[in-house]
């Protein structure tokens, strides 16, 4: 019988609450499920906006594996360093080249099995980047012979632009899964061809809120249209992802389940 491969993957995760609910949960969640590998997108880490090498240090110590970003990557000077100093912290891959950092890694599970992990970001009501479909072909082209199993974060705003590249990847990767708009799908599937999918992960990170921020500080913004701060909120921190099981020989997704556990406690799923 092939060995599955159990992984945890999690959405943007938002300042101090994201940070703290993630190592509330991330090692019991990979006790229970004997998870190999666990994923989560830093792209809100630091104070809601980019990431630091210590923030990053926070989420590797709680039992995170890699850290995929996105859009709010180099908004924070600190973020290079990172970028540079761990090959396991990624930034998307459609940027240009010359672009700091790097946009996909492939890692070895402690029971032996390699798996590539892709961050890939959206060009829909997002900053114009190399196309991500044509380059999420060029890489995996690259790295087909290294890792049959293959996880892409796609960091995207447009949900047709997220069904369109699970469709366009469906029996070629093992998993493809959106990050960026916080609200947590409840779409998760197997496509035909045997890829998991499912169109936004959630927010790891406080949920009284506006998808992270404080609520009087984004209704004066909504309301008056004036600009203003919008600090992270502080109240119901929660931990938002799912739980993919993968065959190791073949690469195809058994299963995808989705994840959302609050700090008071409660299980929401």
């Amino acid at each position: 019988m092939a060995h599955v491969v159990h992984v945890l993957v999690f959405g943007d995760t938002v300042g101090r609450p994201g940070r703290e609910a993630c190592k509330a949960f991330i090692p019991e969640l990979r006790r229970v499920h004997d998870v190999d590998l666990v994923v989560v997108n830093g792209e809100n880490l630091a104070h809601g906006s980019s990431l630091t090498t210590e923030t990053a240090r926070e989420l590797f110590s709680c039992g995170v594996d890699v850290i995929t970003t996105g859009d709010h990557i180099f908004k924070k000077q600190e973020a290079t360093e990172a970028l540079h100093s761990n090959p396991n912290i990624l930034r998307p891959v459609n940027y240009p080249a010359g672009t700091p950092g790097r946009g996909h890694v492939i890692v070895t599970t402690k029971k032996g099995v390699k798996v590539a992990v892709i961050n890939l970001m959206g060009r829909v009501f997002m900053p114009a980047l190399d196309c991500p479909f044509q380059t999420v072909d060029a890489v995996l082209k690259q790295i087909q012979s290294e890792a049959k199993i293959v996880l892409v974060d796609f960091h995207a705003e447009a949900t047709s632009e997220k069904v369109a590249m699970g469709w366009h990847l469906d029996g070629r990767v093992s998993a493809v899964y959106g990050t960026h708009t916080h609200i947590q799908t409840a779409d998760e599937s197997i496509l035909p061809r045997g890829t998991a999918y499912m169109t936004e992960l959630g927010m790891c990170g406080p949920y009284r809120s506006v998808i992270g921020r404080d609520i009087d500080q984004v209704l004066h913004r909504f309301r008056t249209q004036m600009p203003g701060r919008m600090e992270v909120a502080s109240d119901d921190a929660r931990i938002s992802g799912a739980l993919i099981e993968i065959n190791a020989e073949s690469g195809r997704a058994h299963s995808i389940k989705r994840i959302h556990e609050r700090l008071d406690g409660a299980h929401n799923v």
